[in-house]
């Protein structure tokens, strides 16, 4: 699971050459902008990409988690824990309140383990959803994305390894700023297992009748 970074909604220059022969504005004077997150399968290659045109911050993370398992878990029968691999970003790290309260939250509810495993700095380059943004920015290089409709059907019109990914747009407003105190988080972490000397990069949340 990973973010890619925000794309500016304009008629801007990209590189490369447009598709439709017009030319990008030389300036970078912008206001809009959407922010693209998936979920990369591995053994499956399938692809789920959400369009965020609000923050991109732990809850909105934690939204897109759920609807993904709402639409997938009952592939999934017999899964027992979720492993999710994230880069140490700020929103997603095993240290943001929101983020971690969040989690503990969706073990309780959906009844199934998950392990977070966090790639070290300047190593994010190993997380496979970067592949996919490659392909994404290869797919679009030198086209005018003046729209959310534009970005949404270059990503739906995308393929990774033979495979487009679902797409969906997120509406929701998110904001800055959410946490808990000190002492709701030390609760939190009466319910989860760090690893000793990875306490920052491997995080196991057990489903144990939260």
């Amino acid at each position: 699971m990973d973010a890619k970074d925000k794309v500016r909604l304009g008629e801007f220059s990209r590189g490369g050459s447009s598709r439709v022969g017009t030319k990008g504005l030389d300036h970078d004077f912008y206001d809009k902008t959407i922010t693209p997150f998936g979920l990369f399968l591995p053994d499956s290659n399938e692809t789920y990409l959400y369009m965020n045109k609000s923050v991109t911050n732990s809850d909105f993370i934690i939204d897109c988690l759920e609807d993904f398992w709402k639409i997938n878990k009952n592939k999934f029968p017999k899964v027992k824990k979720l492993l999710l691999n994230f880069d140490n970003g700020g929103e997603n790290s095993s240290r943001r309140t929101q983020f971690m309260k969040r989690i503990v939250d969706f073990v309780k509810k959906e009844k199934i383990e998950i392990e977070l495993a966090y790639y070290p700095p300047y190593h994010s380059k190993y997380n496979p959803i970067e592949r996919v943004w490659g392909v994404l920015e290869k797919h679009w290089n030198g086209s005018l994305l003046d729209s959310v409709a534009k970005v949404i059907g270059f990503a739906k019109s995308m393929t990774y390894n033979g495979i487009s990914p679902i797409v969906t747009l997120v509406d929701k407003v998110y904001f800055t700023g959410v946490k808990l105190t000190q002492l709701e988080m030390e609760e939190i972490e009466k319910k989860i297992i760090r690893s000793v000397g990875l306490e920052k990069w491997s995080v196991f949340v057990p489903y144990l009748g939260l």
